[in-house]
């Protein structure tokens, strides 16, 4: 996998993962990778740093530093609206981990309460869910313990 900074002839910068620099190039050459803001599928490469890891402490030192960074600020509209959805679902929703089809199951045919809930369900699960009439959608983040 590779990560590119990229820009549009609008000069909208975001970044993106490819299977490989060859891949990238397919899609790019088919029109396939388009600018978030925009849409534009005039996309070029910019100038990046590389992720370097620095080097372990060695071994006899014991106070190792942690090398999480700080989570970002959102960076455009687009991650604000993002961020400010999580925030809304996190804060007016319970999480029910796995057992979200089965909650939003039991409560699409009364058998408990009807609350507002967020999980997770396997691919099967949450297409079973639809067909059956339960009003669900699929939200644009992972849960908080998804994320390392």
């Amino acid at each position: 996998m590779i990560r590119y900074s990229l820009k549009c002839a609008a000069e909208h910068s975001f970044d993106s993962w490819f299977q490989s620099a060859t891949a990238f190039d397919a899609l790019a050459a088919a029109g396939h990778v388009t600018c978030p803001n925009c849409g534009s599928a005039d996309i070029s490469k910019t100038l990046m740093a590389p992720a370097v890891t620095p080097a372990r402490k060695s071994a006899h030192n014991s106070a190792v530093p942690s090398l999480e960074k700080p989570l970002s600020t959102p960076a455009n509209p687009q991650e604000q609206a993002l961020a400010a959805l999580k925030a809304e679902v996190e804060a007016n929703s319970d999480y029910v981990g796995k057992s979200f089809a089965a909650e939003a199951r039991k409560m699409h045919e009364g058998v408990t309460p009807p609350r507002a809930i967020h999980g997770e369900a396997r691919l099967d699960e949450a297409k079973k869910l639809v067909e059956d009439g339960v009003p669900v959608m699929p939200l644009p983040f992972l849960p908080p313990r998804k994320l390392n």
